[in-house]
């Protein structure tokens, strides 16, 4: 018999309605003794001692003892671990041995398994890896949302159409349903999958639909939005792109499981960026003085994000905001003009200010700042260029004083303030080359 004529007849087979026979015999197969013996072995090996009400379909049913393994799971056992499993006397109970402790039907096991390792298999654009977790996803029925939710997540070279893709993520940022959805209604999942010993933990787990993905996934790359450094910049960037700029030495294997799990779970639901984000990007700030697109992008997120859950009167905007009198953006400001006075002055300098005093200017402003604008001065007397000061000036003018610390939110606004106020000063250039010092 071909396989493709098993597959269409096995509605038929389940039901006891289709038997097989070879060619030229009166009986059928399972008629035979030695297949009949066989079969017997089998099932006495593997048929469950229980019978009990299934946790998954609530039918009494025979309950596996054992779930068969999950492989593809980034970090586990290659050869499959379970998702489910009892391998020591301190987890059963009530009498009860290995996966009899968590009553679920050989019918479910073998389904649930079966599913997950078609959606972990090799290839699939239904798996991304975010941090250590290796998230599947999938509709209720066939949908568009299957197909982009991988390009959203882990954008990499890939068989799609590129103009496709970006119509997609326009459409979801600009608050659309984007071309070909339907059913806004369908539901939709994702499941995130880590290796926990022997077996798998459930990174996170989240129900929805697809109106709600894409309005949570438009208003996570809206909250991103800021202007770019280079024309290269990717406009949608995807998780492990953000995640990485948290890690040290930018390492993929160095991002926290804790906060990817978290950051996932604000962007599926609309929450609060948690604050350990923020904290990870001014870390790795202050550790290499390097405020680029992404980290801005993402400290951006976060204080918008914030503002708008908590209710909180302030604004961040994409660009700078030269009428922000936030105490924090304006001494960003006023520390990226100080350091283009120093570049003016010493042309080729490999070395700036941000390269010292980056750290304590952004926390201990009131211990750094008087000692850099008389730095300052000097550098101006000596630079050709004589319009520094009256920015200097300028932004200065909006600080009553300079505070003796800033909290976190403050030194977010402060990279916020000297990234915006970077890209305006090297935004006049005909072209947006990279500077060899950055």
């Amino acid at each position: 018999l071909r396989y493709a004529d098993v597959m269409a007849d096995w509605e038929d087979l389940a039901g006891g309605n289709l038997a097989f026979q070879l060619d030229g015999e009166d009986r059928y197969l399972h008629d035979r003794p030695a297949i009949q013996e066989v079969w017997t072995t089998y099932y006495a090996q593997t048929a469950s001692e229980q019978f009990a009400p299934c946790m998954i379909c609530g039918r009494p049913s025979p309950i596996a003892r054992l779930h068969p393994g999950i492989r593809g799971v980034f970090g586990a056992n290659s050869t499959g671990a379970p998702l489910v499993s009892f391998n020591a006397n301190a987890f059963e109970s009530y009498g009860k041995t290995q996966s009899y402790n968590a009553p679920v039907s050989e019918e479910a096991a073998f389904a649930y398994t079966t599913a997950l390792n078609h959606l972990l298999r090799y290839g699939s654009r239904q798996r991304v890896q975010i941090g250590d977790a290796t998230t599947v996803f999938w509709t209720e029925r066939a949908s568009p949302m299957e197909k982009f939710m991988g390009i959203i997540f882990d954008p990499k070279d890939d068989t799609s159409d590129p103009e496709d893709v970006r119509l997609f993520l326009e459409a979801i940022r600009n608050g659309r349903l984007p071309h070909g959805i339907d059913d806004p209604s369908l539901k939709f999942y994702i499941l995130g999958l880590s290796p926990n010993v022997a077996r798998l933990a459930v990174r996170f787990w989240h129900v929805s639909t697809v109106a709600d993905i894409c309005s949570k996934i438009g208003q996570h790359f809206k909250d991103l939005s800021i202007v770019k450094s280079f024309e290269k910049d990717r406009e949608f960037p995807g998780m492990w792109q953000l995640l990485r700029e948290t890690a040290v030495l930018s390492k993929t294997e160095n991002i926290s499981p804790i906060l990817a799990g978290t950051v996932m779970r604000s962007i599926l639901t609309g929450a609060v960026y948690p604050r350990t984000l923020l904290t990870a990007i001014i870390t790795r700030i202050r550790a290499d003085q390097t405020v680029n697109y992404l980290r801005a992008a993402m400290i951006k997120a976060y204080l918008v994000r914030k503002y708008r859950v908590t209710h909180t009167p302030m604004e961040v905007t994409m660009s700078l905001d030269q009428e922000s009198t936030q105490i924090g953006y304006r001494l960003g400001r006023l520390f990226a003009a100080l350091e283009k006075a120093q570049r003016d002055a010493l042309p080729g300098i490999n070395a700036t200010i941000r390269d010292r005093y980056y750290s304590s200017a952004s926390a201990t402003p009131r211990a750094v700042f008087p000692q850099l604008i008389r730095l300052a001065q000097h550098h101006i007397s000596k630079s050709e260029y004589k319009g520094a000061d009256k920015q200097i000036e300028t932004i200065v003018s909006g600080i009553q004083e300079f505070p003796a610390h800033l909290n976190l939110e403050d030194q977010g606004m402060f990279a916020l303030g000297y990234y915006h106020q970077r890209q305006a000063f090297y935004t006049k250039s005909e072209d947006k080359k990279e500077n060899p010092n950055d």
